[in-house]
């Protein structure tokens, strides 16, 4: 995930921040119980459009939701203006109806993913502004990201298969990662060769989408060779390479952000691998759970001791006892992988387990966080111990 820019942020109100954050976490919630009954445990459905809309939720509806405001935040302080609050908003109150169903099962998905579609069309414009006040190419490759969720959820309202949604999604993360880790590379005074080869690795990948339109083999595995491409150009050039050298919250953030690329790497190379099988079943769920759990919540473990403070405006004390949310996570993944290759039943309590320690690992690094908060100073910065 993304960091905003906080150098234009402004102390404010936490509160009116709170139900965005709410509708959030009431969607990661609701999507993790979902995942875990289409993993294979016998939990009561609650409501049976949860269990279809697993990852639209996990995707759209949190994920969405939480960058958007970031970027919102972020650009609202700058601008003085309420309008970038409509991306969150929206993106949060379609995972509300989609959660909650309307009449019948038609109208509940048209609406909610109307309402989500908006949002990514807000976080659009949200980039077209920040390009606006401040073009370059971090700024811009974030935007791509943008326009790919977007066109991702249009696809969706449209309700193509979702298979054929979900690289547009993947997009979306990937670049809003890549993007934001280009700029802060930065510092290290990168050589030319070194963006070409960035703009080269998103190019492979791009074309991979373009070509998953119609036909979907071959973009799948062009777009896996883009996510090893960019993978590598990570662990090569992320600033993470020097700071796993410090101490406290800044060896933590790199400690999250290189397993988080490996992972990406290894995704990228099951896409060119198995990309015929990119349709369902444990192979999927490899391609799928290895990027999104292992790189995207990596990148989320990493950066909220940072992201919290300034888009709720509360303060965190960093601790040791975030490592535990982050090796649970990779162990469970690695758990999860060898569930999805290794046995012939999609249900095999290897990866059954490996699903329920995720969402475990998602409840620990929930708990981490509030514990920080609570426990830090009033008024204070993150800080490490």
């Amino acid at each position: 995930m993304g960091i905003a820019r906080r150098d234009n942020m402004k102390p404010a109100n936490p509160l009116t921040r709170l139900p965005f954050m709410a509708l959030a976490a009431l969607t990661l919630l609701a999507a993790m119980w979902a995942g875990l009954i289409r993993i294979g445990w016998e939990f009561p459905p609650l409501r049976e459009n949860w269990i279809a809309n697993h990852g639209p939720l996990m995707i759209s509806g949190f994920l969405g939701t939480l960058i958007s405001l970031e970027r919102a935040v972020a650009l609202a302080a700058m601008l003085k203006a309420r309008w970038p609050y409509a991306a969150p908003l929206f993106a949060g109150l379609g995972s509300v109806v989609i959660l909650a169903g309307l009449p019948t099962p038609y109208l509940s998905g048209l609406v909610g993913r109307g309402l989500i579609t908006l949002g990514s069309l807000g976080m659009v414009l949200i980039f077209v502004t920040i390009n606006r006040l401040r073009l370059d190419w971090p700024h811009a490759i974030m935007g791509l990201g943008a326009l790919l969720w977007l066109a991702g959820d249009v696809l969706w309202w449209l309700y193509q298969p979702i298979n054929h949604v979900v690289p547009w999604w993947v997009g979306f993360l990937v670049l809003t990662i890549a993007g934001e880790r280009l700029e802060l590379a930065r510092v290290l005074l990168l050589r030319r060769s070194a963006l070409v080869t960035f703009l080269i690795s998103v190019g492979i990948f791009l074309i991979g989408l373009a070509l998953s339109g119609f036909a979907a083999g071959i973009g799948v595995r062009v777009g896996g060779a883009g996510l090893i491409a960019l993978g590598l150009w990570l662990l090569r050039y992320d600033l993470a390479r020097r700071t796993i050298r410090q101490k406290g919250l800044t060896r933590f953030i790199a400690a999250c952000l290189l397993p988080g690329y490996v992972w990406l790497i290894f995704a990228g190379a099951l896409w060119l691998w198995w990309a015929d099988r990119f349709t369902a079943g444990p192979l999927y769920d490899a391609m799928l759970h290895s990027l999104l759990l292992g790189y995207v919540f990596s990148m989320i473990f990493g950066h909220a001791p940072i992201i919290l403070p300034a888009v709720m405006s509360v303060a965190m004390n960093y601790s040791p006892a975030f490592y535990a949310h982050l090796a649970l996570l990779h162990t469970s993944l690695i758990l999860r992988v060898v569930g999805d290759l290794a046995f012939a039943d999609p249900f095999n309590p290897v990866r059954r387990w490996g699903g329920m320690l995720n969402v475990i690992a998602l409840l620990v690094f929930l708990a981490n966080t509030v514990r920080s908060a609570r426990r830090a100073p009033q008024g204070s910065l993150t800080t490490a111990h």
